[in-house]
């Protein structure tokens, strides 16, 4: 799009099918790395992935004439294509569905940056689920608590 410009960063997150622990220490870095490529691919710049075993935080700066829906959409098909190919843990490996997706100003990078970064310490006190209801209500998103992650 021919003088069209953006500045859009969102904060991806997503979680392993039943917040099973599936991301091994052992292949994170190689399913970072293929993510990359996948985000890359779709012409998208990724800033930053990091995660835990039961789930990823990705942040990226999204350009207007993507559908962050389809890019995730994309992320967790190839991913776990890429995992079950791999056969790296016993039966199918599946990400949860659907997704969290928050927006941030320029102004808020370097803090994003910083908490992608340190999902290990933050999950020292903290699971899952807690922060992403913290999410939740920090940007007002409306949810009912029984329909988190209901197809566990």
């Amino acid at each position: 799009m021919a003088n069209t410009y953006s500045q859009l960063y969102i904060h991806i997150v997503f979680a392993v099918k039943g917040r099973q622990n599936l991301i091994s220490a052992i292949w994170k870095d190689e399913i970072y790395k293929f993510i990359t490529g996948i985000i890359t691919n779709k012409e998208q710049k990724l800033i930053v992935i990091n995660g835990m075993p039961d789930h990823v935080h990705i942040l990226i700066g999204l350009k207007p004439d993507k559908s962050i829906s389809d890019l995730v959409r994309d992320i967790k098909a190839n991913s776990s294509k890429f995992i079950n190919d791999k056969k790296w843990i016993n039966g199918k490996f599946e990400w949860q569905t659907g997704f969290g997706a928050f927006s941030y100003s320029h102004s808020q990078l370097t803090n994003v940056i910083n908490y992608i970064r340190n999902q290990e310490e933050h999950h020292k006190t903290k699971t899952f689920k807690e922060e992403y209801v913290e999410f939740l209500k920090l940007f007002n998103v409306d949810f009912k608590n029984e329909y988190l992650f209901d197809d566990v």
